[in-house]
């Protein structure tokens, strides 16, 4: 790709970036939310055609019509949002779009035939090619998305966030097909804000900022606060900052709760000014746990309290009118509202501050908005404007300054830095310790789930560990490794205890 650009309107997405990948390579593409990585891929794939620039393929001009045209050339994308037909099966997705036909008829053995070695080039020749992908698990559906870019010839493959909602096993397993496509000559492009993935199975990476190129290099020869630093301009000098704290008496605790199937079994203690951590793998029930605190899902036994008052019934409206605010992970369809304006989502929670009766005064409610979003430097053009239209780091701090307006005391965040860049984590881990010590006020108790082992390390006064649906104790961050972290989730510590 030469120096590509592309504007929508007065913005400019790319500034005339230049990339190149060759066969047998996988070059990481990192920067920040709103670098222009999408926009870029986007030109690749043909899903959009640049304003100025050339590409070409093994030599020759390629300018695609449209991402089918794309895939006949050769290069394939798979976007974070795995686009697939759960209603079809895994050979009809495997070929979609490339169906096998004779006069009219689809060949339906040659499809399933296609799709087969397709799969065992992937290493996974047992998958059962006539079953519907809804029943997949996302890494299986992943290699399903894989294996359709291998079945129509793909010389180049673009991977957009893979590893976003894969176990760790299953991160393993992806990157042993990685290996397995580049040891064919396939050219991919990988496109992660997991520097430690990008070190582990990238050989060169380019960064992109604010649409431009701003640095590439060999991975192994140069640091992740080296990329970072490319990433946001800047020096990051400490990613997770964390001022003195002091646990105070204690807000929420949980004892003995249980829901229709997980947790089977959490107790604990959280402690005004503290921030607590969660650990686990996908699957181990913390999420079904923040939901059973916050009253979103049934409890079948143990119990609530916030200060002295015990919630008897599954209301979330009592739990905020008693200060408990909850972050859902899934930000797309619980979180926000995409299609309306920042300040609406901002104040959904309570427009009581902007009016009486129904009727709202908009430069009221504007201006609570733009103090939050200046609170937490959320980069827009106006609080007008639509929540879709934002990054996902700026689209996080939209729904975390809906907590801070509602004025929750104890903020119950699941994955608050899931698909963020590294720079808008950064902002969210000061404001969880900028919470927790009172900056923006009182100090607040975080009760925080992630399955990125590394934040918790730095952000979190304690750590529980959740396996399985049972929630370990709660002990002082400075007696957990991420080592420490892996064998209780797994539980390997309680195994090997019992041999």
């Amino acid at each position: 790709m030469h120096d590509i650009r592309k504007r929508f309107g007065a913005t400019v997405a790319l500034a005339g970036v230049s990339l190149q990948v060759k066969p047998g390579e996988v070059l990481a593409l990192v920067g920040q939310n709103g670098a222009g990585k999408s926009t870029l891929m986007k030109v690749l794939s043909g899903a959009i055609r640049p304003d100025e620039g050339r590409m070409t393929l093994d030599g020759a001009a390629y300018t695609p019509r449209g991402p089918l045209d794309a895939r006949r050339l050769g290069v394939a994308m798979i976007y974070q949002e795995l686009a697939l037909a759960p209603h079809l099966s895994v050979a009809e997705n495997i070929l979609l779009g490339m169906e096998k036909s004779a006069a009219g008829l689809l060949q339906w053995r040659e499809m399933r035939r296609t799709a087969r070695e397709a799969l065992a080039e992937l290493g996974h020749p047992d998958l059962d090619v006539e079953r519907t992908v809804e029943g997949l698990s996302p890494a299986t559906q992943q290699v399903v998305e894989i294996a359709r870019a291998l079945a129509v010839g793909c010389k180049v493959l673009v991977l957009d966030e893979p590893t976003s909602s894969l176990t760790r096993a299953d991160v393993e397993r992806l990157f042993a097909v990685i290996r397995t496509l580049r040891a064919r000559g396939l050219a991919i492009v990988y496109i992660s804000h997991f520097l430690e993935e990008v070190k582990a199975i990238a050989d060169r990476f380019v960064v992109l900022r604010d649409g431009a190129t701003v640095g590439s290099g060999d991975v192994a020869t140069t640091s992740t606060g080296q990329i970072v630093e490319l990433m946001v301009g800047k020096t990051v000098q400490d990613l997770y900052p964390r001022t003195a704290r002091k646990a105070g008496d204690a807000v929420l605790s949980i004892r003995d709760l249980s829901g229709r199937v997980k947790p089977q079994n959490a107790s604990l203690a959280l402690h005004r000014g503290e921030v607590l951590g969660i650990a686990g793998l996908i699957g181990a029930g913390r999420t079904e746990l923040l939901r059973a605190i916050f009253g979103l899902d049934v409890v079948r036994r143990g119990e609530v309290r916030v200060g002295h008052v015990q919630f008897s019934r599954r209301s979330p409206a009592q739990r905020w009118r008693r200060g408990l605010g909850m972050l859902s992970e899934d930000r797309k369809n619980e979180g926000l509202a995409l299609t309306m304006s920042i300040a609406d989502n901002l104040t959904l929670s309570d427009f009581s501050p902007f009016g009486h009766f129904g009727f709202i005064r908009p430069r009221s409610q504007q201006m609570a908005a733009n103090m939050w979003a200046d609170a937490l430097q959320l980069k827009r053009r106006s609080v007008t404007q639509t929540v879709g239209e934002l990054s996902g780091g700026n689209q996080q701090k939209v729904a975390i300054a809906r907590l801070l307006h509602h004025d929750v005391d104890v903020l119950l965040l699941d994955e608050p830095t899931r698909g963020i860049d590294v720079g808008s984590k950064a902002t969210i881990y000061r404001l969880i310790d900028e919470l927790a010590t009172g900056k923006h006020g009182k100090p607040r108790t975080v009760l925080m789930v992630s399955s990125y082992f590394p934040e918790l390390l730095g952000v979190c006064d304690r750590i529980a560990v959740m396996s399985r649906g049972i929630l370990g104790d709660a002990r002082p961050v400075s007696t957990w490794t991420e080592h420490a972290l892996m064998l209780e989730a797994t539980g390997t510590v309680a195994e090997s205890s019992a041999a």
